[in-house]
């Protein structure tokens, strides 16, 4: 199936772009010229997530956004399984797609293993990353771990299937303050009905059973991309990605590390400080 909605112009002023991926036909947006970066976003997001951010760079890189399958504009496949693994794979399709080289990757959220994932089998392409709110190893919190558990469970899926459960009460609950309606509207217009919210109605579980791909990438991220420009980008009062847990790990990995930190902002760093994000990535990469 693919989403019946039109994002309003004055929100989301890109040109819509599609990709005929091995499993299905993807939406991304294709921006401004000079170093490329690959924009990833995680669950329940889309490429909307990325506007600002996108709309302050592209006059000095080339902005690829991506809606991974079952997200955005993207189609829902009936017989894709929407599991990271499977993300990763059709995102490095468009990447290869697009010719990208020498491409910066920023991944929040499951943007993180998803993107990551991308530049483990493109080392030799890749410029550098940009991570925030985010990690690339299973994860070991009990707090994590429950979430993915309870998430999973026969009642709470039917919540996020029937009543939009993670776009109502995580994503819109944290940014009910910095988002207007009509931007409300853009994340719950592209997850419109049960059929459509297969692909959120996975991500939690995958916090459990995404764990061998990121037991690969625990070891692969520090062998292949250790050395890479890295800026690590965190919104302090994240609940769920907790700078005291995350950042050490963030830091030891990556040789070539800058840390900025989002005092007042919480896990979708890309609606709390869109521009503070713009100038540091301006600042590492050009």
């Amino acid at each position: 199936m693919l989403i019946d909605f039109t994002p309003d112009q004055a929100l989301y002023p890109f040109e819509s772009r599609w990709f005929d991926s091995s499993a299905g036909r993807i939406h991304y947006i294709d921006e401004g010229s000079g170093i490329p970066i690959l924009f990833c976003h995680g669950s329940p997001t889309w490429s909307f997530l990325y506007r600002k951010i996108i709309g302050e760079l592209r006059d000095r890189f080339r902005c690829v956004a991506v809606d991974y399958l079952g997200f955005g504009l993207s189609e829902r496949p009936p017989s894709y399984g929407y599991t990271i693994a499977e993300h990763a794979t059709v995102t490095g399709e468009l990447v290869d797609h697009l010719g990208l080289d020498q491409f910066v990757i920023m991944g929040q959220d499951w943007g993180g293993p998803i993107g990551t994932a991308v530049a483990t089998e493109r080392a030799d392409r890749v410029r550098g990353l940009v991570l925030g709110n985010t990690l690339f190893w299973p994860a070991e919190a009990w707090t994590m771990k429950a979430f993915g558990r309870v998430m999973g469970s026969p009642p709470m899926q039917r919540q996020i299937l029937r009543n939009n459960l993670i776009v109502e009460h995580f994503l819109l609950g944290e940014l009910r303050n910095k988002l207007s309606a009509a931007e409300a509207d853009h994340y719950r217009k592209v997850q419109p009905s049960p059929e459509a919210r297969r692909g959120i109605a996975v991500m939690p579980k995958q916090i459990l059973t995404a764990r061998p791909l990121l037991e690969q990438l625990a070891t692969d991220v520090p062998a292949r991309l250790g050395t890479k420009p890295t800026l690590l980008v965190w919104g302090m009062k994240d609940m769920a990605f907790r700078p005291a847990a995350c950042l050490p790990r963030m830091r030891d990995t990556f040789a070539d590390h800058k840390v900025v930190q989002l005092p007042n902002a919480r896990h979708y760093i890309p609606e709390h400080e869109p521009s503070v994000i713009a100038e540091a990535i301006t600042e590492r990469f050009l």
